[in-house]
């Protein structure tokens, strides 16, 4: 288990990469699973213990990933004691992570990942309507977006990166616990967005089939909740709330 200011951040198993302790992380893989099968190339902002990318080794073997991982404190800590597989194909550099995706090729990526905290919180720079559109360059035609963020309940911080995301990329999915999605606590939050069409039925599946409960919206529901938001900017971003400590925080 690493933990990162005070938060629960990655969960290893070394012997076992394709067990994925966390929520956020195995909605990851749900949305992950309705891709064609085979190889992704896959760049992700924010290494952390590299949870996602060695499931990825493990579960599509030959893909080739980029991470971006500017504390190279936190890299050495995690090659010394949770080393990678033999024979992988993950490449770690120490950049943050949007000067790193600018200086990616156009159309290099199959899926980019966002899974970057600092001090608890994503930064502002990365949930601006000109980091995704930076995100679309990078991606291929039919490529996948995916993010962890948390918000608070009324979820309003979330409200201005879906504008953001809908005015890039038009197809959206989110998934999170009900206790989330109902309002009552402080969490995470996966989104999911793509400029071509999400099998969203089959998102449902795949999250039907975690140990958990949790809810899929689709885009129609997500752009009827919150049409009126507009999109954060770089002129105009914030980081996500602050965490709340005990995961619970009333309106």
């Amino acid at each position: 288990m690493l933990v990162m200011d005070d938060v629960r951040q990655s969960y290893v198993d070394l012997r076992d990469p394709t067990y994925l302790d966390f929520e956020y992380v195995q909605y990851f893989a749900s949305v992950l699973a309705t891709l064609p099968p085979g190889p992704l190339a896959v760049t992700q902002l924010g290494g952390g213990g590299l949870t996602v990318p060695r499931y990825l080794q493990a579960d599509r073997p030959g893909s080739s990933q980029i991470v971006f991982e500017p504390d190279t404190e936190l890299t050495e800590l995690v090659r010394t004691h949770l080393p990678l597989p033999r024979e992988h194909r993950i490449r770690i550099r120490p950049v943050e992570g949007r000067a790193g995706l600018a200086e990616l090729a156009e159309a290099s990526a199959d899926v980019v990942v966002l899974d970057a905290y600092a001090d608890g919180r994503v930064p502002a720079t990365l949930t601006t309507l000109e980091f995704f559109t930076d995100v679309s360059r990078v991606l291929r035609g039919d490529g996948l977006f995916l993010a962890n963020l948390v918000d608070e309940p009324g979820l309003r911080y979330l409200g201005r990166v879906l504008a953001g995301l809908r005015a890039v990329f038009g197809e959206l999915v989110l998934v999170s616990s009900h206790d989330v999605l109902k309002g009552r606590r402080f969490g995470n939050v996966v989104l999911a967005a793509s400029s071509v069409p999400l099998d969203v039925d089959e998102v449902r599946r795949q999250i039907a089939r975690q140990p958990f409960p949790a809810g899929v919206r689709d885009d129609a529901e997500l752009a009827s909740r919150y049409r009126t938001a507009r999109p954060w900017t770089d002129a105009d971003s914030s980081p996500s709330p602050e965490p709340s400590r005990d995961g619970w925080r009333i309106r």
